[in-house]
């Protein structure tokens, strides 16, 4: 009986607008720049995997960037108050109001960010500095196509007009530049004493800042634990 009244008078549903995307039906570039708006919440997702599985400060404090960006964006929305172009031809957005365009602030505080960290956190290796190099400018093109591509998605969804995804791109890369210059002067020095806190320990939270190539030095550190460890193992089979 329960059920049937439930049925009779249905409750008014939404949608987790986070991840709900509208296109128009039938066009294949918008269902593709659908998914590519996408983008900034793969990242989000990202970076929470990686911190439970890395648990690096400069990571943690990356991500702690990403949400005083998310923060920003939602005060100057409800500040400058400026609608969605077309308003009403979307059945679910998170907010009215469209300046700046999150999406795009997000983006470009992550490219941004990334760019400086590539050219001016990483040390460059002695042995492969062309390769190294070489990798480096790939990745940077390949990053500033997935910002362009972010942003252009916002506008030819009607999500946003250009303006407001230009302002976001501005105060995403303001706020990236800032964010990187604060981890490096303030943040980057007290990892130190931060990674040696009790705390910090039991959570295994750990500080690479000094390690110029992390991966490589966890290829090589995982490379020969592995040996030793079937040296030892061959030594008691026999």
């Amino acid at each position: 009986m329960a059920l049937e009244e439930q049925c009779s008078a249905p409750p008014r549903w939404r949608s987790i607008s986070l991840t709900h995307v509208e296109f128009p039906e039938g066009d294949l570039t918008g269902q593709v720049l659908a998914y590519i708006s996408l983008l900034p919440i793969a990242i989000l997702v990202g970076f929470v995997t990686l911190m439970v599985f890395k648990r690096e400060l400069h990571t943690i404090s990356f991500f702690g960037g990403l949400l005083l960006n998310e923060g920003v964006n939602w005060l100057l929305k409800h500040i400058v108050r400026e609608p969605r172009p077309c308003a009403g031809s979307h059945t679910n957005v998170p907010t009215e109001y469209g300046m700046p365009s999150s999406h795009s602030q997000l983006i470009w505080f992550f490219v941004v960010y990334f760019f400086l960290f590539l050219y001016l956190r990483m040390h460059q290796t002695n042995n492969a500095r062309c390769v190294d190099l070489l990798w480096r400018h790939i990745l940077s093109i390949l990053l500033l196509g997935m910002a362009l591509s972010v942003s252009y998605s916002r506008v030819y969804l009607l999500y946003h007009s250009w303006s407001q995804v230009f302002y976001g791109a501005l105060a995403g890369s303001t706020i990236g530049i800032v964010w990187f210059i604060f981890t490096q002067e303030v943040l980057t020095p007290l990892f130190p004493k931060i990674a040696a806190w009790p705390i910090s320990e039991y959570f295994l939270v750990r500080d690479t800042s000094l390690i110029p190539n992390i991966l490589w030095f966890e290829y090589t550190v995982t490379r020969s634990e592995a040996r030793n460890r079937q040296r030892k193992l061959g030594t008691k089979l026999q």
